[in-house]
Protein backbone atom coordinates (compact mmCIF):
# COMPACT_ATOMS: atom_id res chain seq x y z
CA UNK A 1 0.00 0.00 0.00
CA UNK A 2 1.10 3.80 -0.94
CA UNK A 3 2.24 5.23 2.31
CA UNK A 4 0.87 8.23 0.38
CA UNK A 5 -2.58 7.07 -0.34
CA UNK A 6 -3.34 4.85 2.43
CA UNK A 7 -6.85 4.20 2.31
CA UNK A 8 -8.28 0.92 1.68
CA UNK A 9 -9.43 0.70 -1.89
CA UNK A 10 -13.90 0.88 -1.75
CA UNK A 11 -13.97 -2.00 -4.11
CA UNK A 12 -17.50 -2.49 -5.05
CA UNK A 13 -17.78 -5.01 -8.14
CA UNK A 14 -14.32 -7.08 -7.67
CA UNK A 15 -12.84 -8.12 -11.42
CA UNK A 16 -16.13 -5.85 -13.28
CA UNK A 17 -16.33 -6.94 -16.87
CA UNK A 18 -19.26 -4.56 -17.90
CA UNK A 19 -17.16 -2.91 -20.31
CA UNK A 20 -15.28 -4.90 -22.67
CA UNK A 21 -12.79 -2.26 -24.51
CA UNK A 22 -12.20 -0.96 -20.80
CA UNK A 23 -11.21 -4.55 -19.17
CA UNK A 24 -8.68 -4.52 -22.80
CA UNK A 25 -7.03 -1.08 -21.12
CA UNK A 26 -6.93 -1.40 -17.64
CA UNK A 27 -3.98 -2.35 -15.45
CA UNK A 28 -6.17 -1.96 -12.38
CA UNK A 29 -10.08 -0.88 -11.24
CA UNK A 30 -9.58 2.52 -9.67
CA UNK A 31 -12.14 2.08 -7.02
CA UNK A 32 -12.83 5.14 -4.50
CA UNK A 33 -10.78 5.74 -1.69
CA UNK A 34 -10.95 7.84 1.99
CA UNK A 35 -13.64 8.22 4.78
CA UNK A 36 -16.76 6.23 4.31
CA UNK A 37 -18.32 8.87 6.12
CA UNK A 38 -16.98 11.92 4.80
CA UNK A 39 -18.77 15.03 4.33
CA UNK A 40 -16.74 15.57 1.03
CA UNK A 41 -17.04 13.54 -2.32
CA UNK A 42 -14.66 14.26 -4.46
CA UNK A 43 -16.02 12.83 -8.55
CA UNK A 44 -13.25 12.41 -11.48
CA UNK A 45 -13.38 11.68 -14.92
CA UNK A 46 -11.48 8.29 -14.81
CA UNK A 47 -8.14 7.16 -14.36
CA UNK A 48 -5.12 8.46 -16.44
CA UNK A 49 -2.51 5.98 -18.45
CA UNK A 50 -0.32 6.49 -15.95
CA UNK A 51 3.17 5.64 -15.14
CA UNK A 52 4.23 2.01 -13.70
CA UNK A 53 7.88 3.52 -12.68
CA UNK A 54 6.67 6.47 -11.26
CA UNK A 55 8.44 6.46 -7.38
CA UNK A 56 4.73 7.22 -5.81
CA UNK A 57 2.53 9.17 -7.97
CA UNK A 58 1.87 6.31 -10.93
CA UNK A 59 -1.79 7.42 -11.60
CA UNK A 60 -4.99 5.21 -10.86
CA UNK A 61 -4.45 2.49 -13.74
CA UNK A 62 -1.65 1.20 -11.98
CA UNK A 63 -2.38 2.43 -8.59
CA UNK A 64 -6.13 1.13 -8.53
CA UNK A 65 -7.30 4.80 -6.64
CA UNK A 66 -8.75 7.66 -7.93
CA UNK A 67 -6.82 11.14 -8.29
CA UNK A 68 -3.19 9.52 -7.48
CA UNK A 69 -1.27 11.04 -10.86
CA UNK A 70 1.29 13.94 -10.31
CA UNK A 71 -0.44 16.79 -12.14
CA UNK A 72 -4.25 16.04 -11.62
CA UNK A 73 -3.50 14.04 -8.33
CA UNK A 74 -1.17 16.47 -6.63
CA UNK A 75 -3.69 18.96 -7.50
CA UNK A 76 -6.83 17.37 -6.07
CA UNK A 77 -5.30 16.36 -2.83
CA UNK A 78 -3.44 19.37 -2.36
CA UNK A 79 -7.37 20.95 -2.32
CA UNK A 80 -8.64 18.57 0.12
CA UNK A 81 -5.98 19.14 2.67
CA UNK A 82 -6.45 23.01 2.17
CA UNK A 83 -10.10 22.93 2.85
CA UNK A 84 -9.27 20.71 6.24
CA UNK A 85 -10.70 17.97 4.61
CA UNK A 86 -7.82 15.19 3.77
CA UNK A 87 -9.84 12.26 4.20
CA UNK A 88 -12.62 12.90 1.86
CA UNK A 89 -13.83 10.70 -0.32
CA UNK A 90 -12.39 10.91 -3.71
CA UNK A 91 -13.61 8.34 -6.95
CA UNK A 92 -14.34 8.20 -10.64
CA UNK A 93 -17.26 8.31 -13.02
CA UNK A 94 -15.70 5.87 -14.55
CA UNK A 95 -13.33 3.10 -12.85
CA UNK A 96 -11.24 2.45 -15.17
CA UNK A 97 -8.55 3.46 -17.90
CA UNK A 98 -10.51 4.13 -21.21
CA UNK A 99 -7.10 3.88 -23.61
CA UNK A 100 -7.03 5.23 -27.23
CA UNK A 101 -5.07 2.45 -28.97
CA UNK A 102 -1.71 4.37 -28.25
CA UNK A 103 -1.56 4.07 -24.53
CA UNK A 104 -3.33 7.54 -23.85
CA UNK A 105 -6.41 8.64 -22.65
CA UNK A 106 -9.77 8.58 -24.50
CA UNK A 107 -13.37 10.22 -23.20
CA UNK A 108 -15.26 7.40 -21.91
CA UNK A 109 -17.93 6.43 -24.24
CA UNK A 110 -22.08 6.90 -22.87
CA UNK A 111 -22.68 3.45 -22.42
CA UNK A 112 -19.14 3.46 -20.38
CA UNK A 113 -20.47 6.02 -18.32
CA UNK A 114 -24.31 4.49 -17.77
CA UNK A 115 -22.57 0.89 -16.90
CA UNK A 116 -20.07 3.23 -13.95
CA UNK A 117 -23.08 4.97 -12.83
CA UNK A 118 -24.30 2.35 -10.72
CA UNK A 119 -21.17 1.99 -9.17
CA UNK A 120 -21.15 5.80 -8.26
CA UNK A 121 -24.73 5.28 -6.92
CA UNK A 122 -23.70 2.86 -4.10
CA UNK A 123 -21.16 5.07 -3.50
CA UNK A 124 -23.12 8.29 -2.74
CA UNK A 125 -25.27 6.24 -1.27
CA UNK A 126 -23.28 4.51 1.20
CA UNK A 127 -21.27 7.75 1.84
CA UNK A 128 -24.02 10.01 2.03
CA UNK A 129 -21.87 13.06 1.79
CA UNK A 130 -23.16 16.79 1.85
CA UNK A 131 -20.91 17.85 -1.11
CA UNK A 132 -20.05 16.56 -4.32
CA UNK A 133 -17.33 18.28 -5.91
CA UNK A 134 -17.40 17.32 -9.40
CA UNK A 135 -14.20 17.84 -11.52
CA UNK A 136 -14.97 18.24 -15.16
CA UNK A 137 -17.86 18.19 -17.96
CA UNK A 138 -18.00 14.27 -17.66
CA UNK A 139 -17.60 13.83 -13.86
CA UNK A 140 -20.38 16.70 -13.54
CA UNK A 141 -22.78 14.84 -16.38
CA UNK A 142 -22.61 11.59 -15.05
CA UNK A 143 -23.31 12.82 -11.23
CA UNK A 144 -26.87 14.99 -12.82
CA UNK A 145 -27.60 11.90 -14.28
CA UNK A 146 -28.46 10.32 -11.30
CA UNK A 147 -31.61 12.34 -11.20
CA UNK A 148 -32.22 12.63 -14.51
CA UNK A 149 -30.63 15.89 -15.25
CA UNK A 150 -28.48 17.66 -17.84
CA UNK A 151 -26.11 20.21 -18.01
CA UNK A 152 -25.66 22.66 -21.05
CA UNK A 153 -22.91 25.32 -21.06
CA UNK A 154 -20.69 23.80 -18.31
CA UNK A 155 -17.98 26.04 -18.12
CA UNK A 156 -20.54 28.74 -17.34
CA UNK A 157 -21.87 26.56 -14.64
CA UNK A 158 -18.45 25.94 -12.62
CA UNK A 159 -18.98 27.12 -8.90
CA UNK A 160 -22.61 26.96 -9.07
CA UNK A 161 -24.06 24.51 -7.04
CA UNK A 162 -26.82 22.50 -7.80
CA UNK A 163 -29.15 20.70 -5.03
CA UNK A 164 -29.87 17.19 -5.68
CA UNK A 165 -31.62 14.86 -3.51
CA UNK A 166 -28.46 13.29 -2.58
CA UNK A 167 -25.93 16.16 -1.85
CA UNK A 168 -24.98 19.54 -3.04
CA UNK A 169 -23.28 19.44 -6.58
CA UNK A 170 -20.08 21.42 -7.21
CA UNK A 171 -18.75 21.79 -10.58
CA UNK A 172 -14.97 23.30 -11.07
CA UNK A 173 -12.71 22.40 -13.73
CA UNK A 174 -10.87 19.26 -14.49
CA UNK A 175 -7.29 19.73 -12.79
CA UNK A 176 -5.45 19.14 -16.13
CA UNK A 177 -7.59 21.94 -18.27
CA UNK A 178 -7.60 24.27 -15.08
CA UNK A 179 -4.74 26.47 -16.38
CA UNK A 180 -6.84 27.12 -19.77
CA UNK A 181 -10.18 27.74 -18.49
CA UNK A 182 -9.86 29.58 -15.07
CA UNK A 183 -7.79 32.53 -17.00
CA UNK A 184 -11.11 32.45 -19.88
CA UNK A 185 -13.31 32.54 -16.41
CA UNK A 186 -11.29 36.08 -15.25
CA UNK A 187 -9.40 34.43 -12.49
CA UNK A 188 -5.88 34.23 -11.28
CA UNK A 189 -4.83 30.69 -9.96
CA UNK A 190 -5.18 32.25 -6.43
CA UNK A 191 -8.48 34.22 -7.24
CA UNK A 192 -9.43 30.14 -8.55
CA UNK A 193 -8.52 28.32 -5.76
CA UNK A 194 -9.64 30.58 -3.30
CA UNK A 195 -13.15 30.38 -4.76
CA UNK A 196 -13.15 26.76 -4.57
CA UNK A 197 -12.66 26.58 -1.68
CA UNK A 198 -15.23 29.30 -0.93
CA UNK A 199 -17.48 27.82 -2.42
CA UNK A 200 -16.74 24.52 -0.40
CA UNK A 201 -17.15 25.32 2.76
CA UNK A 202 -20.04 27.74 1.90
CA UNK A 203 -21.88 24.45 0.47
CA UNK A 204 -21.19 22.44 3.61
CA UNK A 205 -22.31 25.12 5.95
CA UNK A 206 -25.36 25.76 4.39
CA UNK A 207 -26.00 21.31 4.38
CA UNK A 208 -27.77 19.37 6.69
CA UNK A 209 -26.38 19.21 10.05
Amino acid sequence: MDPEFPAERHVLEADCERCPALVECRERISWGTGDLDADVMVVGEAPGAGNPDAETWRGGNWTGKAYTARHSGRRVRRLLVEIGRPAAYVTNAVKCFPCDGDGSNREPAEIERANCRTHLRREIGTVDPTVIVATGKHATATTLALDDRTIDGFVDRILEPVELPFATLLPILHPSYQDVWRARLGYSAEEYREAVHDAIRTALDDGPS
